[in-house]
């Protein structure tokens, strides 16, 4: 369907924090846009309150009437979403032009020079840092992100700009939709095997996603990745770290709640760099953030401005309480690896503090395929609690719960097995020093209670 043709968008599985990007993107086209969502959220009240029409019951008949056109209404679904799910068939049944949500922004991809970021982790602060370069700067962009960035409140930036800031999906293999212009590969650590099945076929899947990036465009490759990339002639490969590659940082400078460097790119050495959210991890996110918008032409000024005024995002590395004798931070964290540089990251910051995790794993495969990674990353901190799994879209799996990773702790590391619901008792009655709450799910809706209990407990 011509996108002109388009009166109405339907979105089913529409409370996702890529769905939400792409209702917001249709809104402000001034389009008709609905959808279903299983359950309420905050971000579903959001979009409720800026004009989407929304319901929660699997039931056609609450799909509005201007959504019932085939020749007039694009229906955008999750994969998540199952293949049985009511509304999905009435639409498939209805003869109306049905896209995943990877497909739409494929489409603006080629419709515009697309800054796309890939990779098991690290892509939704990657890709946040690059969009606010470019949007401060001369050159704005357009943006979909995997998180609300807190400069803008939003997941979503809408501009005139000839360039789109797209965070690449592996989830599924739909970045494979995506035609890049330039990209970064953050990581290719082995994620979602219930899909892949194997590593092989995870890396196959990123190596064909890389002869996707369009003839006299980039790609900005991790240094020690096992990717192997498949590139278009006239395709520029790089490499980047925060230590080694074309791009990398020198000069590092981590005291007093400040970091700062110098960015060295093939185009030359910008000297002075800050960052506006100080979390050692986020040197090489910011490496590669400013390599996408140095090749689309922000100015070295803008890159300085663009790292000092970058104020994050939410559930990556979110700090909620920070003074001299106490931090609670919330961090997305869902993967061995991820949870690893969260880790080191805060030993990094915090050297001589003692550190407290509550961890939420996600997913039943993922906890299955990866319990002693996450028994090993987790080990790096002084304390571990552990939740119950949160299942997402998969059943239980036989012998599958958060004690396996309890099991592979090491030694010395204390550690505690608690229901999601004692979290809260369990922070009343505990004293802490850092405690960050790690996890994918539902966890986080505890976060701004932790904080008032914290802070109550501070100020009493």
């Amino acid at each position: 369907m011509e996108q002109k043709d388009i009166k109405a968008v339907y979105f089913i599985g529409a409370g996702g924090i890529g769905m939400s990007a792409l209702a917001r993107y249709f809104m402000a086209r001034g389009l008709v846009v609905a959808g279903y969502d299983r359950t309420p959220t905050p971000l579903t009240r959001q979009l409720e309150h800026e004009g989407m029409l929304l319901h929660y019951e699997e039931d056609t008949d609450e799909i509005p009437h201007v959504c019932k056109n085939p020749k007039a209404c694009l229906v955008v679904y999750t994969p998540a979403i199952p293949a049985g799910n009511k509304e999905l068939q009435f639409f498939r049944s209805g003869g109306f032009c049905i896209e995943k949500r990877a497909q739409v922004l494929g489409e603006l991809t080629r419709s515009h020079r697309g800054l796309c970021v890939a990779g098991t982790h690290g892509k939704t602060t990657t890709s946040a840092m690059c969009a606010h370069i470019m949007h401060q700067g001369h050159l704005d962009c357009n943006a979909f992100l995997g998180g609300i960035a807190k400069n803008y409140g939003t997941n979503y930036i809408l501009s005139k700009s000839d360039y789109v800031v797209v965070e690449a999906d592996e989830f599924d293999r739909s970045f494979h939709w995506l035609s890049p212009w330039v990209s970064v590969v953050t990581a290719t650590d082995p994620d979602h095997l219930d899909i892949y099945g194997t590593k092989e076929a995870y890396l196959e899947s990123f190596r064909k996603y890389t002869s996707l990036i369009q003839p006299g465009g980039a790609l900005i490759v991790h240094t020690g990745l096992e990717l192997q990339p498949d590139l278009q002639e006239g395709v520029r490969l790089y490499t980047y770290g925060r230590d080694g590659g074309d791009f990398h940082a020198e000069n590092v400078r981590i005291g007093g709640g400040e970091i700062t460097f110098d960015f060295v790119s093939p185009a030359g050495r910008v000297d002075g760099v800050r960052l506006g959210q100080p979390i050692p991890i986020n040197i090489e996110n910011g490496v590669a953030a400013m390599a996408m918008a140095q090749m689309a032409g922000c100015t070295a000024d803008e890159l300085r401005y663009g790292m000092a005024s970058y104020g994050g995002v939410d559930r990556r590395f979110d700090f909620k309480i920070r003074t001299p004798r106490l931090v609670l931070l919330s961090d997305y964290a869902h993967h061995p690896k991820e949870i690893d540089q969260s880790a080191r990251s805060l030993r990094e910051l915090y050297a001589d503090r003692r550190i407290t995790a509550i961890f939420q794993p996600h997913l039943y495969s993922r906890t299955r395929d990866f319990y002693k990674d996450f028994a090993r990353s987790l080990s790096l901190l002084d304390e571990v609690v552990l939740c119950d799994i949160y299942p997402a879209r998969e059943q239980p799996l036989p012998g599958v719960t958060s004690r396996l990773i309890y099991d592979n702790l090491a030694p010395g590391v204390q550690k505690a097995l608690i229901a999601k619901e004692d979290v809260l008792d369990y922070v009343r009655t505990h004293d802490f020093d850092v405690l960050v709450v790690l996890g994918a799910g539902d966890i986080d809706g505890y976060v701004p209670q932790m904080a008032k209990i914290l802070q109550e407990r501070a100020n009493g």
